[in-house]
C-alpha cells in the first residue's frame, strides 16, 4: 500500500527519485501512464496487469471502453528503477502532466500519483472542503 505525500524534484534528464518507502514494491518493475486530472500514475507491474485484465473484460463493443483503453495503453511506459531508486519520466508524460522540476508524489493505495506541485496544491485546495462529505458517499453509512 502506498501512503503519504512526498516532494522530490525531477532532474535535468527527466528522472525522479522515488520515495524510499515506495521502492520495495517497485523493484520488479512498474508502469507509468496518464492519470485523471492531468497527473501521472505509477503502478507496480502486477497491479497494472490486474487493472489491464479488468479493462480486457470490459465490453469492447463500447466506444467509451475503446477510447479509454487506447489512450491508457498508448501512453503507458514500463520502467525498472535504477539502484538509486530513480525512474525516467518520458517527455510526453511530463508534458501531459505539466511537470518541470517541482512535483508532488502521493501514495494512493495501490498506485502512486505524480503531480505538478502547483496543480496538486490547487486540486487539494478545491477538494479538501468536500472531503468530509465524500466519506459518506464513497464508503456509505457506517
Amino acid at each position: 500500500m502506498f501512503l503519504g505525500t512526498h516532494t522530490p524534484r525531477i532532474d535535468d534528464k527527466g528522472r525522479l527519485i522515488l520515495p524510499t518507502k515506495f521502492r520495495d514494491e517497485l523493484t520488479t518493475g512498474l508502469v507509468i501512464t496518464k492519470g485523471q486530472e492531468r497527473c501521472l500514475v505509477i503502478w507496480p507491474a502486477d497491479e497494472f496487469s490486474d487493472y489491464a485484465a479488468k479493462l480486457r473484460a470490459a465490453a469492447q463493443t463500447s466506444s467509451k471502453v475503446r477510447s479509454y483503453t487506447r489512450v491508457f495503453f498508448s501512453s503507458a511506459f514500463d520502467e525498472l528503477p535504477d539502484k538509486q531508486g530513480r525512474i525516467t519520466l518520458p517527455p510526453s508524460l511530463r508534458e501531459y502532466a505539466g511537470l518541470d522540476r517541482d512535483c508532488i508524489v502521493i501514495g494512493a493505495d495501490t498506485r502512486i500519483e505524480i503531480w505538478d506541485a502547483a496543480a496538486w496544491n490547487s486540486y487539494l485546495s478545491a477538494s479538501e472542503p468536500e472531503f468530509v462529505e465524500l466519506d459518506g458517499e464513497v464508503i456509505g453509512p457506517s
